[in-house]
């Protein structure tokens, strides 16, 4: 009996259209990167489990996709005469498992950055553009294998960098037909300031990691969790000015410098707030937006945060933040960095949703030669060559079969043009040109071809 083919939950196929769609997004990226001084690197799939465990909280730790060792991971507690039951989970763990899928591409990013600190130059700017693995629960939007879009600069403290990131943000989304999304923009000073002001600054962790779901769970629930963390009742009626905020961001600048109070670290993070509002509004951008609820879980970030909302869309597209000592867990101390990734799966949903595609990506054939026979067919590789030499994606069709299964398959590809060349054009050194958009056909020139369609297709 054969097999049902199918695939993990949380994993896509995607087709020659939704490839091409996927391809578009990240050469529209990738440009934009390289724009602005961006230079490319990839690492690895597969990390050191040691690499990536402990960096991303108690919730991103859970999910990391952890790989088996090869060979029998339990023999070592049979060898040593002890009962299953007597190793601990901490004992099993590393002994089945020392590697793990990445979970981001910032942790690997940092080892990269010190791993090779003597091959770069510092402040060193990078994207990279690859697949991230997370054993999350499926859902619209969150997927357990998906691509990330990332840049990162490593070796200056300056503000002016998490300026260029809004800039390259709004420049990236605008390019992609998006220029109604909203920047949230926050502080981890001013969280900090907050768990501080509340009494509670040992509670940090906690308090951002429920303030991280509001969005998706509500303020009441929020307040649930907190107490659950172990803050009493009184220390989370506190947080009611923060958590039902919604103003313009120079009252919430005026409220937050007002409830931080004497909290050098808070204000110091209202300050860094102030200064990237001014200077962006400076340059034309209107869109950002201050959030003072906005956490974002990964426990490395110090400084600034950042999470790209739609309108139109459920989740976050992009996000990001400072680090001010990531590359310190790998030994290179004192090296602060800030950087944002964008989300391509979430983006591509989007896209998808809106239909914001470009009609040029409906196929990477223009041109196809129909196949009379094998006569034809040499003569048509030989045009073939001349169209790819001049640029044109075209292909010829591999059998001799009817005209019309032919056309149907150019149909099917939405493949534009179809050159028939028969004896008759043969002797003339033309082609019939057929346009399968407007149904007319005309004689080319073979000297011609190449311009023609060209001119037709811009």
């Amino acid at each position: 009996m054969a097999q049902k083919p199918s695939i993990p939950k949380g994993t896509r196929d995607f087709g020659p259209e939704q490839s091409a769609r996927r391809t578009y997004i990240f050469n529209q990226l990738k440009a934009i990167f390289e724009r602005f001084g961006y230079q490319p690197i990839e690492t690895p799939a597969v990390e050191k489990l040691s690499t990536l465990t402990g960096k991303y909280g108690e919730e991103g730790d859970r999910l990391i996709w952890k790989i088996l060792n090869s060979g029998d991971y339990l023999a070592p507690a049979k060898n040593d005469g002890r009962d299953l039951n007597e190793v601990t989970s901490n004992q099993l763990t590393s002994s089945i498992s020392e590697k793990a899928l990445r979970y981001d591409l910032t942790i690997p990013f940092a080892r990269f950055v010190v791993q090779h600190q003597n091959e770069i130059s510092f402040p060193f700017k990078r994207f990279q553009i690859q697949p991230v693995w997370r054993g999350d629960r499926p859902a619209k939007g969150r997927y357990r294998e998906f691509y990330q879009c990332d840049i990162d600069v490593v070796g200056s403290n300056s503000l002016l960098n998490e300026i260029e990131l809004i800039n390259i943000v709004n420049e990236g989304f605008t390019g992609l037909g998006l220029p109604d999304v909203a920047i949230k923009i926050n502080n981890r000073k001013v969280l900090a300031g907050v768990a501080e002001v509340l009494g509670v600054p040992e509670k940090f962790v906690d308090i951002t990691v429920a303030l991280d779901k509001l969005d998706k769970i509500g303020a009441e629930k929020v307040k649930e969790e907190l107490i659950g963390r172990g803050l009493t009742e009184e220390t989370v009626a506190q947080l009611d000015p923060i958590l039902n905020m919604a103003s313009s961001n120079e009252k919430v600048v005026k409220t937050l410098t007002a409830f931080l109070g004497d909290s050098e670290i808070g204000q110091k993070g209202i300050e860094e707030v102030t200064f990237l509002l001014e200077t962006s509004k400076a340059l034309g951008v209107d869109n950002i937006v201050f959030d003072c609820t906005l956490a974002r879980g990964l426990n490395y970030y110090t400084g600034a945060i950042f999470e790209v909302t739609h309108p139109k869309f459920n989740s976050s597209i992009c996000g990001g933040g400072r680090y001010d000592d990531l590359t310190g867990i790998f030994g290179l101390p004192n090296v602060s960095g800030v950087g944002i990734s964008f989300g391509a799966d979430r983006i591509y949903d989007l896209l998808e949703e809106q239909q914001l595609w470009p009609a040029s990506l409906r196929t990477a054939t223009n041109l196809l030669f129909v196949n009379f026979g094998d006569q034809e067919a040499q003569h048509c590789l030989q045009l073939l060559k001349q169209m790819h030499r001049a640029g044109v994606s075209a292909e010829l069709y591999p059998d001799t079969v009817k005209m019309g299964k032919q056309m149907k398959y150019a149909d099917a590809k939405g493949i534009r043009f179809v050159a028939l060349v028969g004896s008759k054009e043969i002797e003339a050194e033309s082609v019939s040109l057929k346009d399968m958009e407007s149904g007319e056909q005309q004689l080319v020139k073979v000297v011609d071809l190449a311009a023609l369609i060209k001119e037709q297709l811009t």
